[in-house]
């Protein structure tokens, strides 16, 4: 794929390039915080569950043991994109299921007994930090980074899998600052 963004410093030249088979982050790598119940018709959203229709995942999500539910919306217009807050078109956005994290999840997580409103708050944050990343990967937001020393046209590092175009470009930023550190370093010596 072509780079969608170009950036040199020193001699150094960094590309920002669309990643065309990113990993899905509900199942592909890592271990995500909460647990997303997902219907749709048309496509295979969120985790999988043993759910059979939402009204059974609703009364799933009443538990007792359940500390944060967060409602999950999607848009599906040319392309499809997730949130925690509705969109604005009824015609083609709704709510397609929810994220959640039982009590027990967040005592594991976090060492703790007790779960304050602040630990609610702080979690809270992080699953819709989960939808944001989810959102990123639905709707192809993830890139990868190629640096390149412009003297000797040598690919020096790369990278992918990055959520982001402007991370991707302060990682790969980060790297060369690296890079070129390392070399004034060894220059002294």
């Amino acid at each position: 794929m072509e780079a969608i963004d170009q950036k040199t410093i020193g001699k150094y030249q960094i590309e920002i390039i669309p990643d065309d088979d990113p990993m899905n982050p509900r199942t592909d790598y890592c271990d995500p915080l909460g647990s997303m119940i997902c219907f749709h018709r048309r496509y295979s959203l969120g985790d999988k569950h043993n759910f059979e229709d939402p009204d059974e995942a609703r009364e799933f999500l009443k538990d007792k043991g359940i500390a944060i539910v967060l409602p999950l919306y999607l848009y599906d217009h040319s392309g499809i994109t997730m949130s925690v807050n509705p969109f604005s078109c009824p015609w083609d956005s709704g709510q397609v299921g929810w994220i959640y994290i039982t009590k027990e999840e967040i005592r594991q997580e976090y060492h703790c007994k007790r779960i304050s409103k602040k630990m609610i708050e702080r979690v809270k944050g992080y699953l819709i930090n989960d939808v944001i990343t989810y959102d990123q990967y639905l709707t192809g937001d993830v890139y990868g980074f190629r640096i390149t020393d412009t003297e000797t046209d040598e690919e020096i590092e790369s990278c992918w899998g990055i959520y982001g175009e402007e991370y991707c470009m302060s990682e790969a930023e980060s790297v060369v600052n690296n890079i070129i550190k390392k070399e004034a370093i060894i220059s002294r010596e």
